[in-house]
């Protein structure tokens, strides 16, 4: 088969999805007021937006007060204040001065840099501009019918496309070279990795999942691992399908649990390890993330959790592992659990 993957988010020209909607931003799109999925999709909708559009007043709100801040001491002493060590420098009488350099001093010690007010406002316009915005069309790039199973010659060879530090990270707790004193360890020595990349910057398709793993499946993999998920799962009959034709073919499904503190027993998440009709498939495996201490906080804070949804608990917090452009991370997520699990099912195989 072709270990060499797919990309289910690009078009023949190379173009690649990089930022998508949620998927309920995508329901609440079509506005069908009788699409089961609508009232759960608009609820969890509304909730998101609301909660970005009042963190964006508070971002605004508080930059504005740190800038003036820093205006009041750059112009009264010249000197442009970054971080704590530069209000050392600040001496003054003048109240208004005081007053900027104890406002400043007291983000600086509650730890605040300078540059997460980028990456905050950064995050929170991506929110705005794509995740929620009705507005955002990305799969045009893509150019298919998303709602038609059948509409199935799409995608390219670019496997790594325009953000590849997630898939990186998962495949090097996975796969990462041995005993070579380079890096990490990952768990498994004997495997080969078949990227296939179907989530951009935020939800996946569900068409996409199914194509990619019946993809999988018809090119030899003998597990697949699925570092993704979300709320509301319009065309989960299309991935019922894909798990079912990965059950027949006996291979191994193992899927993150997710990150939203829930209880999956009660609050689906999706892809999800029942089919619609009710019943369980046998190959699937539903990972929680545990923390690095033996107590009761065992589970990791973020992690779903579900005494019959949930499998099994394997590390998730700050694991080190390899990411893009040559370099490190240390993810937290039950994106880096599953891949654990993946490896250790990878080692058990290749005896």
């Amino acid at each position: 088969g072709d270990i060499n993957g797919w990309n289910f988010i690009g078009n023949k020209d190379n173009q690649n999805v990089l930022f998508e909607n949620f998927e309920y931003t995508r329901i609440v799109k079509q506005q069908n007021v009788n699409d089961v999925n609508y009232t759960k999709a608009k609820s969890l909708y509304d909730k998101e937006l609301q909660k970005r559009q009042t963190e964006n007043k508070n971002i605004e709100r508080f930059e504005k007060v740190y800038l003036e801040a820093k205006s009041i001491i750059l112009k009264n002493t010249g000197i442009d204040v970054k971080s704590k060590s530069d209000l050392e420098k600040v001496k003054s009488n003048d109240n208004r001065i005081l007053g900027a350099k104890d406002f400043l001093s007291k983000r600086y010690s509650m730890g605040f840099k300078e540059e997460q007010l980028t990456s905050f406002k950064k995050l929170n316009s991506e929110y705005l501009d794509y995740f929620l915005n009705t507005g955002f069309n990305p799969r045009n790039i893509v150019g298919d019918d998303p709602a038609n199973m059948q509409d199935r010659n799409y995608g390219n060879n670019d496997v790594k496309g325009p953000r590849s530090s997630h898939g990186t990270s998962v495949s090097g707790i996975i796969a990462g070279v041995r005993n070579n004193n380079i890096g990490i360890n990952g768990i498994a020595r004997d495997v080969k990795i078949m990227a296939i990349r179907t989530t951009p910057s935020v939800d996946e398709r569900d068409k996409d999942v199914a194509l990619a793993i019946m993809y999988a499946v018809d090119n030899g993999a003998d597990i697949i691992n699925m570092s993704f998920g979300k709320q509301v799962s319009p065309q989960k009959s299309f991935v019922d399908m894909a798990v079912k034709y990965a059950e027949e073919h006996k291979v191994l499904l193992i899927h993150v649990a997710g990150n939203y503190g829930f209880n999956i027993d009660v609050l689906e998440t999706y892809p999800s390890d029942r089919y619609l009709d009710g019943t369980e498939p046998s190959n699937w495996l539903n990972v929680g993330a545990s923390d690095q201490t033996l107590d009761k906080k065992l589970p990791a804070i973020f992690s779903n959790y579900g005494a019959k949804h949930v499998d099994i608990f394997a590390p998730g917090v700050e694991l080190v592992t390899l990411d893009s452009c040559n370099s490190y991370s240390m993810p937290s997520g039950t994106s880096v659990s599953a891949p654990v699990v993946t490896g250790i099912a990878a080692l058990v195989l290749s005896y």
